[in-house]
């Protein structure tokens, strides 16, 4: 009795706590299991983490500006301690805003702390969906998981706009009268579904609480049950790791979660969580004050959104005028139709890209070990055309400022970003695909020749050649580990006929494949050494063998030099 008393108090309140969990739900075993799942270890990984942690910090400087927020557009007159804005009508919404800045104490760090977390958030989300594109990490079994962290991404965007609107202040009214805009060009449900959303007609006295709703529950929760389904997913499928010697798709090399990965992942948030003040502290960002308060009747210039919303205005002050076409009563309205298709497809294929390359390739295996960008040429140049395609977009949302800091025309700019937008990505597929194809078959002489190290030596029979340095197993593994896929043929089925769905498999499969190069064999590793330049493989072999022979003599010659003493 008095020995197991003993052994209670020695165990200490930390592990009687966790015996009392483990006897009741049985934690030992869940945490055992969980905490030896093995995490590679590489910058790139670390993009994820980032957007968590981000939204973390999100979550924390919300809640703080959730007590002092009133999401109501009942008009009042301000009488706060901001000079220039006294005495004047606004919402309750914009001047509780005001008062979140100047009179709440470390209101205006947490305004800033919360909108730079939410940047942050969407850029790593961003950021991190195209590490897992041009690594090829989307493939079987992950394309689930991909179309998971796309709606995370989307969702990020939503929280993002639903939250600036909030504060009712001059820019986020032009935002909302954006939206109000696009809805109304819908044809037949446009008005309807605008008068629905603002209550009325724009602005109403709605919308900011229904916005407030949407921004402090529903999105949040959404994102926060997509994030247990996106890091359920990583746990069940492992993780990827990228190629080298021992990796292969069968395991996992890394650290394990407890106690390397705990530990680590504690440190980086507080990175975040540190660089995030940081950029609050010092850097202002959306100072309402310096817009007022929204009013429908002006029309402000030099306004521009988020910028991860920019790419959607950008979409909409691209768009070719004069498109409003009158059919059955209703008027088409083309200008607006148009940019929210392109942005609609765009989202959509990102969405489905995963299924896309499964069906072109027809790979069933299991990947989990990444490509190299350069290893799928096809592949990283379809996703470079689609950055300049979104980047484009994105600064589309600009013309009038570029207009006027650079003193054009505003006409010519838009024409010269609507040419951009059509030529600059058939410019960029074409040139990463050739940039790709460069660097394999520089990758190829290399691990068939060695690194050149600019040393000339000149050979007994007069010939000079340059020494080539021998490669280790980890640079050769790396570039000669991917497989390259060669174009399908479109094959007849089993009642002897050519499907529609065969040719065009088979033409999307020549589009990505025709153009390749292939991996280095064993065969063409050992000829090249032995057989097809002998001079440039036995040359390193042979100056490093000469340049150790004289260090081993004279390790000779003093053990023989002493033994003559010694027996002496």
């Amino acid at each position: 009795m008095s020995n197991a008393v003993t052994a209670r108090k020695k165990g200490g309140f930390l592990a009687g706590t966790a015996n009392y969990l483990d006897e009741r739900v049985g934690v030992a075993g869940i945490l055992k299991e969980f905490g030896r799942k093995v995490f590679p270890d590489h910058w790139s990984f670390m993009l994820g983490e980032v957007a968590l942690y981000s939204f973390l910090v999100l979550l924390i400087s919300g809640t703080f500006l959730t007590f002092f927020f009133q999401p109501s557009m009942e008009p009042v007159i301000y009488d706060g301690v901001y000079g220039p804005l006294k005495g004047a009508e606004m919402s309750i919404a914009y001047a509780s805003t005001l008062d979140i800045s100047f009179e709440v104490r470390g209101g205006l760090l947490m305004r800033q702390v919360h909108h730079w977390s939410a940047l942050l958030f969407v850029a790593a989300a961003g950021l991190h969906m195209l590490r897992v594109f041009f690594t090829g990490a989307f493939r079987k079994p992950r394309e689930i998981n991909w179309v998971v962290g796309f709606v995370l991404f989307v969702l990020g965007m939503a929280g993002g706009f639903t939250g600036y609107s909030l504060p009712d202040d001059l820019l986020s009214g032009n935002g909302l009268r954006i939206i109000d805009g696009m809805i109304k060009g819908l044809p037949v449900i446009g008005a309807y579904s605008s008068s629905l959303l603002f209550g009325g007609e724009f602005p109403g006295e709605a919308i900011v609480a229904r916005l407030y709703g949407l921004h402090i529950l529903l999105v949040p929760a959404l994102i926060l049950v997509f994030i247990v389904i996106h890091l359920f997913m990583v746990v069940i499928h492992k993780h990827t790791h990228y190629s080298g010697p021992g990796r292969k798709d069968t395991n996992v090399v890394g650290y394990p979660l407890m106690p390397v990965y705990v530990a680590k992942a504690g440190g980086f948030f507080f990175i975040v969580f540190g660089v995030i003040m940081l950029m609050s502290a010092a850097f202002t960002i959306n100072p309402v004050w310096n817009y007022g308060g929204y009013d429908p009747s002006p029309v402000s210039a030099g306004t521009q959104p988020d910028w991860y919303i920019g790419w959607l205005d950008g979409a909409l002050r691209l768009a070719p005028t004069h498109l409003e076409v009158t059919a059955g009563g209703v008027t088409w309205a083309w200008n607006i139709l148009l940019p929210m298709l392109v942005g609609v497809g765009f989202l959509v294929v990102v969405a489905a890209y995963p299924f896309i390359e499964a069906w072109v390739t027809g790979d069933k295996r299991e990947h989990h070990v990444l490509d190299r960008p350069r290893n799928a040429p096809t592949r990283t140049a379809i996703g470079a055309a689609g950055v300049t395609f979104y980047a484009v977009l994105w600064a589309g949302a600009a013309t009038d400022l570029i207009a006027t800091n650079f003193k054009m025309s505003l006409n010519q700019v838009l024409t010269s970003m609507q040419i951009l937008l059509i030529v600059g990505p058939i410019v960029a597929f074409f040139v990463t695909k050739r940039a790709c194809l460069s660097l394999q078959r520089k990758d190829r002489e290399i691990a068939l020749h060695g690194r050149e190290t600019g040393r000339i030596v000149r050979m007994p029979h007069g010939e000079y050649i340059e020494v080539h340095e021998a490669l280790d197993e980890f640079e050769q593994w790396k570039l000669i580990d991917f497989k390259a896929y060669s174009p399908t043929l479109a094959r007849p089925n089993a009642a002897g006929k050519i499907t529609l769905n065969a040719r065009v498999r088979a033409a999307f499969s020549r589009f990505y494949f025709e153009d390749r190069i292939m991996p280095v064999t064993q065969t063409e590793l050992d000829a090249a050494h032995h057989h097809d330049s002998p001079a440039v493989a036995a040359k390193p072999k042979k100056a490093v063998t000469s340049a150790k022979k004289p260090a081993p003599k004279k390790a000779a010659a003093k053990p023989a030099a002493k033994k003559p003493g010694a027996k002496k």
